[in-house]
């Protein structure tokens, strides 16, 4: 069964074909969660309450991008909407998606080699909740500023300047670290 079949029996409440999409997507959108959320059954919860959102709003999937970018939107907007309500803070990363810095040839990262992932980790869980969300979805999950803009309802020049200022504030926090300072 083609993936556009299985939408389209998707919008006719066929739960067979729900079923499929469900398990398709589950353990991929579970992980997505998890980044964001420190309690698994809350990521479980989220990732269910996304589901429901995307079978119920599945009339408004065009197609634009594939459905697992489209439920992933909805799975880290569910994420952010919880931390948000409970003001939780960002669990910390797996090591396998970490994307340190997104550097351009403007943008030196100075930190030393002996800078361990843990640093990292420690130091984007110490930044402050506005440079965070967007320190994540940009170097972790991959979007870009009118996406993060969208997600966070925000402008594009707040992500960017917020994007910067979270990045040179996890330069600052890891080049302390690495000096032996405590941050």
């Amino acid at each position: 069964m083609f993936q556009v079949d299985i939408i389209e029996k998707c919008k006719q409440n066929n739960r067979k074909a729900q079923l499929q999409l469900y398990n398709q997507y589950c353990d991929g959108m579970y992980i997505v969660a998890k980044r964001f959320l420190k309690d698994a059954n809350d990521a479980e919860d989220v990732v269910q309450e996304a589901f429901i959102k995307a079978f119920t709003k599945l009339d408004q999937y065009k197609a634009e991008v594939t459905f697992g970018a489209w439920l992933k939107r909805i799975v880290v907007n569910k994420s952010i909407d919880f931390l948000k309500s409970r003001k939780q803070e960002l669990v910390e990363l797996e090591e396998v998606h970490l994307k340190v810095i997104d550097t351009t040839k403007d943008d030196k990262w100075l930190v030393d080699d002996a800078v361990t992932l843990h640093d990292v980790k420690e130091a984007i869980n110490k930044l402050s909740q506005k440079y965070q969300y967007v320190v994540m979805l940009y170097l972790i999950e991959g979007y870009d500023h009118q996406e993060i803009s969208e997600i966070l309802n925000i402008t594009q020049v707040a992500s960017r300047t917020q994007l910067s200022r979270g990045k040179l504030k996890l330069q600052e926090l890891l080049i302390h670290k690495n000096n032996g300072t405590r941050y």
